[in-house]
């Protein structure tokens, strides 16, 4: 297939399925050349991140069920080891290919004879575990490839010193000046061992022009800036890599959105795309994201020690209008999770007050710096979990599920979940007045004005204990069954104690409803009688409604189960 029919092929099918677009659409010729420089069924190829891969699914072996993309049942987001022999490695969260490369580089060195190649992008080279395995890579390994993709975007703009650094490397005049008549002079003579002078003269005019060696001084060959759409020009530049002895960093320019008028000209809102149109025609209900950008902005004009920040995701959590308007109270970090949250706990401890706005499944990476940094000192911290919960179609690297059973055991620590936007106001203002950490977790889409809990006529047999954005699910579940009462955990820690040993005296069955995984979550915390969740394995992707459905957590199936357990005498309860 040529470049253009797989641009074409993407974008049909992410446009009817949603994905990641810009990112893949950029990345079209690496993957070609890859496929045409590497075996794929011998060679490790590890992807970082996988919204870059749409065309590698595509030209291993997965174009006639690419439009099953992120369906139930159907091809993964990202890179899956058990879709493909094709695909390295799990390729969901950014900055850790090199360290997962190296090792298997370090296994090839010891047993076998194939090419390990990294495909990494140019927000991801910046997180701190890129660094790490950079630092390391001497020691660990005697040969690896690395194809620094940079396409000067991550989701949103950019930040940081080695941003600027690419930026300057490619635009030195002087430098491409010389570069341009090495590069010429070489593709003329296409003979082997002058193309590999070419190679060695070309590093030394580079070490003339370019202010820092940073990737020579780490033991690897640097070769680039090489034009990531000019197929001729990769797959020359990956076969001497692949020659060479040393390790080697490939640093390949590209556009975010190639091909596609659209994406290039705004890739930020096409990083991600829903299979609803972009076209404006349909207007999307306040979500949750947007809701926490206003309620913090109210909070900051009234607050100048208000502080937020983001790795990276400035838009994704809601934190544009922010930025605009209090541009030096906005702290971008890039993907670095676990140096935001230290750098919060800074701020927090010099008197500001800093709010971090973070997806669940990147919260992950910085659970240490949470424990030991913002709980040991029991700072005023505030962590707004964006995508808590199940989100669909992103898949198992990206379903938030696991955050309140990571935070639950944090002393000093209080964890909330709103149910409506004005709940969601109060619970912000609470914690930006609280002397001690908070984490506020919520879901992905559409956020309510006002949700009330269920509350029957009459005598109380059961009370569905539950969170954020399930209180209506609970709230269905309960109207369709007689003396079930809905009871919204607005604090998961703590938890209202009283209320609870309250009804255990009066002999109400305690239920827990809750868009989390189970192991860990607020059933065990409450020891109920009945846990409705997530199970203990990854939930892979698909529609949220497809999931709930699987899973048994569809409004019929909880109200069937619970039933069930109430009118079977407890002998007979297995």
């Amino acid at each position: 297939m040529t470049a253009q029919e797989i641009r074409t092929r993407i974008v049909d099918v992410v446009m009817r399925n949603g994905g990641h677009l810009a990112s893949s659409l950029g990345a079209v010729e690496i993957a070609i050349a890859l496929s045409e420089t590497f075996d794929p069924k011998k060679d490790k190829i590890v992807w970082d991140v996988g919204h870059q891969a749409y065309a590698w699914k595509i030209l291993t072996g997965r174009n006639e069920i690419f439009s099953t993309l992120r369906k139930t049942g159907g091809l993964s987001p990202f890179p899956n080891p058990a879709e493909s022999a094709a695909d390295a490695a799990v390729a969901g969260h950014a900055g850790v290919s090199i360290s997962v490369a190296s090792g298997m580089a370090a296994a090839r060195d010891a047993i076998g004879n194939n090419h390990v190649v990294v495909v990494v992008g140019d927000a991801s080279i910046a997180n701190g575990t890129a660094f790490e395995a950079i630092n390391n890579l001497a020691e660990a390994t005697k040969k690896l490839i690395v194809i620094l993709n940079d396409n000067d975007m991550s989701i949103s703009r950019p930040v940081g010193s080695f941003a600027k650094f690419f930026g300057r490397l490619i635009s030195s005049t002087r430098y491409n000046r010389v570069k341009y008549a090495a590069e010429s002079a070489g593709h003329k003579l296409r003979l082997t061992f002058l193309r590999t002078a070419y190679h060695k003269i070309e590093s030394r005019i580079k070490g003339l022009f370019v202010a820092s060696r940073f990737f020579e001084n780490f033991g690897m060959c640097y070769i680039g800036p090489v034009d990531g759409h000019n197929l001729e020009a990769l797959k020359e530049a990956f076969a001497v890599a692949r020659g060479d002895k040393r390790s080697v960093i490939v640093h390949v320019v590209t556009k975010k959105g190639r091909g596609y008028t659209p994406a290039e000209l705004n890739p930020t809102a096409y990083h991600g795309v829903s299979p609803a149109p972009l076209d404006g025609q349909a207007k999307k209900p306040r979500d949750w994201s947007c809701a926490f950008g206003q309620i913090l902005l109210d909070a900051a004009r009234k607050d100048e020690r208000i502080f937020a920040l983001t790795a990276g995701m400035r838009d994704g959590t809601g934190l544009t209008p922010f930025a605009c308007e209090f541009p030096n109270r906005l702290r971008d970090v890039g993907i670095a999770e676990g140096h935001m949250l230290s750098f919060a706990a800074g701020l927090a401890a010099c008197g500001m007050k800093p709010v971090v706005a973070i997806y669940s499944t990147f919260l992950q990476r910085a659970v240490d710096q949470i424990m030991h940094d913002i709980c040991l000192p029991s700072l005023p911290v505030v962590i707004c979990v964006d995508r808590a919960g199940i989100v669909g179609a992103d898949g198992a690297t990206h379903q938030g599920l696991y955050d309140i059973a990571m935070l639950r055991c944090l002393p000093n620590l209080t964890i909330c979940q709103p149910k409506d936007e004005q709940d969601f106001t109060a619970l912000l203002n609470e914690a930006l007045e609280r002397n001690s950490p908070t984490v506020i977790r919520y879901p992905r889409g559409a956020i309510k004005k006002s949700v009330q809990p269920y509350i029957p006529q009459g005598e109380i047999l059961a009370a569905i204990w539950t969170t954020g954005d399930w209180v209506e699910k609970a709230n269905a579940v309960a109207s369709k069954i007689a003396g079930c009462q809905v009871v919204h955990m607005r604090t998961l820690k703590p938890f209202d104690e009283k209320l609870l040993a309250s009804q255990r005296a009066q002999g109400i069955k305690i239920i827990s409803l809750e868009n989390a995984a189970t192991s860990g979550g607020i059933g065990e915390a409450i020891g109920a009688d009945l846990k409705f969740g997530w199970p203990d394995e990854f939930i892979p992707h698909g529609q949220v409604a497809e999931l709930e459905k699987l899973y048994n957590l569809d409004v019929d199936s909880i109200v069937e189960k619970l039933t069930y357990f109430l009118n079977t005498p407890p002998h007979n309860k297995g």
